[in-house]
């Protein structure tokens, strides 16, 4: 029954990439001429994940959280990674974000193409010069009012702790003053493990927390800003953790 549900899932998530694609195209082109940030193509691109969840009769995701009354007001969201399936369910939260992604990714033919037409911003963590180069498309994209998504792990943590946070991130929040959005989960480890393309049973959650405001810091504030984040997103996850568990009773 797992490898029938697997095949299952992964030919209507091929079938959605595929029609997707098209979805994505047209959004792309009615709205490119005024959109500067890509705000209508990423939010049909976030589309295709929800749905891809939704036809997945293992995977349960929920949200909760604050709620972003102004879509447009820019933030540097940071959340934990656990498992590709992260980004489906944090394509559930009803505002768009530009995702800061391995440039492999950006390779794999009409998923990469979607992906450059939604505004995503590629990055090879080996090269210095690709990370500077990722950092001035996030500096773009806050300017469009549109807000950027990144892993401030760097990789998926394969245990219960977190794996420290790389400074990445909050350099840009404090050099463009822009708040820190933090975004906690739950969950989804079980969902698709690390190494592992087997879809399996999971029910998960991510919560959006308070922003951090950044505008009166420096550069000298860095290391405890990054601290701070790290530690509201792991008291949340735990706090996931538990009504999770507690869920399963």
């Amino acid at each position: 029954m797992q490898r029938l549900v697997n095949a299952w899932v992964w030919t209507e998530t091929v079938l959605i990439v595929l029609f997707g694609f098209i979805y994505v195209s047209i959004a792309w082109i009615a709205t490119a001429p005024f959109d500067r940030g890509r705000y209508a193509a990423g939010r049909a691109f976030r589309h295709l994940a929800v749905a891809v969840t939704g036809l997945n009769p293992y995977w349960h995701f929920h949200t909760s959280g604050v709620a972003i009354q102004d879509p447009r007001r820019p933030y540097v969201v940071v959340a934990n990674h656990e498992s590709y399936a992260d980004i489906f369910l944090m394509s559930h939260l009803k505002w768009e974000m530009k995702w800061l992604s391995k440039d492999t990714i950006f390779r794999i033919p009409v998923m990469g193409w979607m992906m450059r037409m939604a505004g995503d911003i590629p990055i090879n963590r080996s090269s210095r010069g690709s990370g500077q180069q990722a950092l001035e498309a996030c500096r773009d994209r806050l300017t469009k009012k549109v807000s950027v998504m990144i892993f401030p792990e760097g990789t998926r943590s394969r245990g219960d702790d977190l794996l420290p946070f790389k400074d990445g991130a909050f350099q840009l929040a404090i050099s463009t003053g822009t708040p820190i959005l933090p975004v906690a989960i739950a969950g989804t480890r079980d969902a698709m493990a690390k190494g592992s393309f087997s879809f399996r049973r999971a029910n998960a959650m991510c919560r959006v927390l308070e922003p951090i405001e950044t505008a009166a810091l420096t550069a000298a504030d860095l290391p405890a800003l990054r601290d701070k984040t790290r530690q509201r997103i792991s008291d949340a996850r735990r706090q996931l953790q538990r009504e999770l568990s507690e869920a399963k009773k």
